[in-house]
């Protein structure tokens, strides 16, 4: 049961006769910061009675003279300038506890008006290993898929992979000119990764020469930008002085980003023709860029040779990937690649030309949107189509096939401009009826506050990020369990099952616990701690459950009379209830703006709970054999909260540490 929805339908009945505005005041009921004033706070007073030109104090007894909720909550009470402190009836909890604790879904219903969901999220290219950059995408997207099916939504995962565009001209290249045959015969995937970087720092390299002078000019004229605008207020009086610092900064913002740009450029340049012998094929290979251009639309226009080896590639490249999926433990529905749209991009543009959306402008084809400078670009002079094109042929394919209420894209935040593009161009194509949503996420940063990246300076391997974590966590696992009291308990396999858990949870909570929106920073120092908001420390608090059933011998079978009739005297005990009883409430947040935080900042707070229990209410050594009953089922279904919490996070749990 939701109490918070329960909650908001109550006081809405209350406030309806009083304002049109009732559905957004009921927002204003939380939960309480400090018990001392009760289990849940209405502030809805306020804002009424400053729009009804009355005290609120006056409005919040009129709120609770028509309140209808004194079979869930004891007397409401108003406090300070029109607070309503609402504190709920222990007898209440208890029912609705034991029946949570009677349901394999711990009270959570489903959603009465169900919707179909496509989660657009992972989508790697094919044609180079994952790395750390594809962990967020891929984690987001998994606990959303996850969480929404569980609250009874239709949600299909699509990974669309990238298994078509300019790598593939890249690769083909690499293949036909830097071949190992005899490395390509061994480890397919990682020649064709070295292919791949080869002639990508082959291209950059002579992209960027051409870009250096460009950069440098227009550096050059931010500067004097810059210092005729420093000069221009030199002398100015102290107000015009104030006005003009925020013109400075940005100018000195521009300055130094332009800056920035031209030495990592550099940096680039320099290390090619610091290495003679990649040096030596820039020169050998200038033409490189036009030149992997032309593989790419050899490949798209069905070259027999292009297609060959293309077809060749990808079972080596999909293996690689998907043994990545399966040690996350992440599936999909579909995976259905670029190449699965390209028939479908002709077609794509022609129609929206015949209808007036998509115009021909200097030998391309653009959509001009109202309130844009810049249209989206949908065909090149070339011919060739581009990510948009294949954006708008798959987002016709999904409403034609699945008829989706909303697609959610699950992508990195430097995406913005395309996705906010790609939606205005569908609604202008016929597509207003489903939800479009960019989930935007922020870059996972080293300890310079830079990507994150290897020593070398290379993208860091996602396996090897895993192999890592999996490898600290068995090492604290092994140091924990020799460290035991009565001798280690876990032998050789157990442990490394329990690393591995550990390990890859801590890399998933430590991603789903920050705000997607933000970058946040790497360190496994920090995300395999057994204290603080950390994946460990869930999946200690579950395994801490387990082991007081196992040491008291219990089953969690034999609780069955237990399961009603919790007793909840002591402050902690009930605190323990009603952090288990917010599940659903952390879960429709969640949803709402598509944020997993909101349930991992739940877990956190579920343990919390749990740990201050477990300090104050004996267990096995509880008072009476009807108290250690009661609290047997409250451990239970707070182990099975946190279980279930963590998986929906596609978290593993464990019955010993």
């Amino acid at each position: 049961m939701n109490i918070l929805s329960e909650l908001k339908s109550r006081f809405h009945a209350a406030l309806a006769p009083l304002t049109d505005n009732a559905a957004e005041l009921v927002e204003l009921i939380r939960p309480s910061q400090d018990p001392k004033f009760g289990d849940y706070q209405a502030n809805c007073a306020m804002p009424l009675g400053k729009s009804l030109s009355r005290p609120p104090r006056e409005i919040a007894d009129e709120i609770v003279s028509r309140l209808k909720i004194d079979d869930i909550c004891e007397p409401p009470e108003i406090a300070g300038p029109g607070f309503i402190n609402l504190r709920l009836r222990t007898d209440w909890l208890t029912a609705i506890l034991d029946q949570a604790a009677s349901d394999e879904r711990l009270g959570i219903a489903k959603v009465a008006s169900p919707r179909t969901y496509i989660v657009d999220f992972s989508g790697p290219n094919v044609a180079k290993p994952m790395h750390v950059g594809h962990i967020r995408s891929t984690v987001i997207g998994d606990a959303l898929y996850r969480t929404l099916k569980f609250l009874g939504h239709t949600a299909i995962g699509d990974n669309h992979l990238g298994d078509w565009g300019t790598q593939f001209g890249m690769i083909l290249y690499g293949y036909k000119h830097f071949l190992d045959k005899a490395v390509l015969q061994q480890n397919p995937v990682n020649e064709l990764a070295r292919l791949y970087r080869l002639v990508r720092k082959l291209v950059d390299y002579q992209q960027g020469k051409k870009e250096l002078p460009t950069l440098e000019t227009r550096l050059a004229a931010q500067q004097q930008a810059l210092a005729a605008h420093l000069e221009l207020n030199r002398t100015a009086d102290p107000k015009e002085a104030k006005k003009a610092e925020k013109a400075t900064r940005q100018l000195e913002r521009t300055v130094q980003s332009a800056r920035e740009a031209i030495d990592e450029l550099l940096e680039k340049l320099s290390a090619v023709e610091k290495d003679p012998q990649l040096f030596q094929l820039a020169q050998q290979h200038a033409d490189i860029a036009a030149a992997t251009l032309q593989e790419t639309a050899k490949l798209h226009s069905g070259d027999a040779e292009n297609l060959r080896l293309w077809k060749e590639f990808l079972p080596a490249c999909s293996a690689d990937i998907d043994r990545i999926y399966q040690r996350l433990d992440v599936s999909f529905d579909e995976t259905l690649g670029e190449s699965f749209y390209h028939d479908r991009l002709a077609p794509t543009v022609q129609d929206l030309e015949a209808k007036g959306l998509a115009k021909v402008s200097q030998g391309a084809t653009v959509v001009f949107l109202p309130g844009q400078e810049i249209p989206m670009l949908i065909r090149k002079q070339d011919g060739a189509f581009l990510y948009a094109t294949t954006d708008l042929a798959t987002i016709q394919y999904r409403m034609q096939h699945w008829k989706p209420d909303a697609i959610l894209y699950v992508v990195d935040h430097r995406q913005s401009l395309h996705f906010e593009q790609l939606f205005a161009v569908a609604r202008l194509w016929g597509y207003k009826d489903v939800e479009l949503q960019h989930v935007s996420f922020g870059t996972v940063l080293g300890d310079d506050g830079r990507p994150f990246k290897t020593r070398s300076g290379d993208t860091v391997g996602l396996w090897g990020l895993l192999d890592e974590a999996v490898e600290r966590a068995l090492k604290i696992v092994s140091e924990n369990d020799d460290g035991k009291p009565g001798g280690a308990e876990l032998d050789t396999a157990e442990r490394q099952q329990v690393a591995e858990a550990i390990g890859i949870g801590a890399i998933k909570y430590a991603d789903l616990s920050q705000n997607r929106s933000s970058d946040y920073t790497f360190s496994y120092d920090k995300m395999l701690a057994m204290q603080g908001n950390t994946a460990a420390y869930m999946q200690y608090a579950h395994a801490r459950v387990r082991s007081i059933f196992a040491r008291g011998e219990k089953q969690l079978g034999e609780l069955e009379s237990a399961a009603k009739g919790i007793l909840l005297e002591n402050p902690a005990e009930r605190a323990l209830a009603i952090a288990v009883l917010r599940f659903s409430e952390a879960l429709e947040t969640m949803i709402t703006d598509y944020r997993p935080n909101h349930l991992t900042n739940y877990l956190y707070e579920l343990s919390n709970a749990f740990s201050t229990f477990y300090e104050k209410c004996p267990v096995l050594k509880a008072e009476t054999a009807e108290l250690q009953r009661s609290r047997l089922a409250l451990c239970d279904i707070t182990a099975r909260t946190l279980a279930l919490g963590l998986n929906l996070l596609g978290i593993k749990v464990v019955e010993r540490m």
